[in-house]
């Protein structure tokens, strides 16, 4: 080879040596260009504008990875218990639209705690004692009723026991407890009622051949066109529905005397154990617990629920404690038992 080739030759190893070298530690938690990263499963149109504020007013620079409506959440769980597993976390901080896989996380080993002083007035039940994870801006699982079909408020549903009761024989749906907030209820109920007496619900439910819909907006499209009368769904897809001027209202359930009361699912944010950014994670997790962020979300089209009653909200949100009683949750029990419920669920409802 002649010196010149030679030259040639070096200089080119020499070049992709560097890029070799600048991906590789381009991808080494901590040297990326940005100063905390975040996952974040609430709908990108509802979140960004939110990240891209506390970027301006910090001065930080956030990279956020957004979930997919078709995978519930799940997406980014597993993203993150993958590169835990690997022992290099790229995402500093995990804002979930549920609870229960976040509390599963904290089960995992995934979560380190912190306790924002933001969060000191959201009430306790939606805290982890230790600081693992935080509540707030929820849904809450509601009725929603076609008043074309149901005129008559004395005949709307009240209870989650409708869903068995066999005057609503076929009129009546929910979406398959498989994903999100439809699968923390399914687990929920379990909790309520114990294993023998839930697997007596369901197999009553499926008999009484309601409507089984891949999603909450999905049936909640279904109710508004009055395929049928009524079905659990989200708040926040009701509202859509309320927004659009169909001909819907909203019952929350099992609020009389005895009554368990209505399932509220908050959003959540927790720091990842061992996160590369660990000072400015906690700045955005408190930016996302404020007030400020709590009253934004309810003023949003998705009306999500501010968890500390004083927070301004528009009158058609409603907040538990003040204008309906919120069921009492173990959502820490209810993570334990999850897995095994799902797979429940799958047995029975993908048949």
């Amino acid at each position: 080879m002649s010196h010149r080739n030679r030259q040639c030759a070096e200089s080119t190893a020499y070049s992709l040596l560097i890029v070799l070298a600048g991906v590789f530690f381009l991808t080494l938690p901590g040297c990326a260009d940005e100063d905390v990263v975040v996952y974040v499963a609430l709908d990108e149109n509802f979140s960004r504008p939110l990240i891209e504020e506390f970027e301006k007013e910090s001065g930080l620079k956030v990279r956020a990875k957004y979930d997919l409506e078709a995978n519930k959440t799940v997406g980014l769980y597993r993203s993150i218990v993958e590169e835990m597993d690997t022992g290099r976390p790229r995402c500093d901080v995990f804002w979930n639209n549920e609870l229960m896989l976040t509390a599963r996380l904290k089960k995992l080993g995934a979560l380190q705690p912190y306790t924002s002083p933001s969060a000191a007035d959201i009430p306790d039940e939606f805290k982890d004692p230790e600081g693992y994870w935080t509540g707030f801006a929820a849904r809450a699982r509601i009725f929603i009723v076609n008043t074309d079909l149901l005129p008559d408020k004395t005949a709307w549903p009240t209870s989650y026991t409708d869903l068995v009761d066999p005057k609503w024989k076929a009129n009546c749906g929910l979406a398959k407890p498989l994903t999100g907030t439809t699968a923390t209820h399914g687990t929920i109920l379990f909790q309520l009622l114990g294993e023998e007496e839930a697997k007596a619900f369901f197999d009553s439910l499926l008999a009484n051949d309601p409507r089984l819909l891949p999603g909450n907006a999905h049936l909640m499209r279904m109710v508004r066109k009055g395929e049928f009368a009524f079905g659990f769904t989200d708040t926040d897809d009701f509202n859509v529905a309320r927004v659009e001027k169909f001909p819907v209202e909203a019952i929350y359930p099992d609020q009389a005397e005895g009554q368990p009361g209505t399932i509220v699912i908050p959003n959540s944010v927790a720091m990842i154990k061992d996160c590369p950014h660990p000072e400015a994670a906690k700045k955005l997790i408190d930016y996302i617990l404020s007030t400020e962020v709590e009253e934004k979300l309810a003023f949003a089209d998705s009306a999500q629920i501010p968890l500390r009653p004083a927070v301004k909200r528009p009158d058609y949100v409603k907040v538990p404690g003040k204008d309906f009683r919120a069921m009492v949750v173990d959502f820490e029990k209810a993570a334990d038992e999850y897995e095994k419920w799902q797979e429940y669920f799958r047995e029975i409802f993908l048949k």
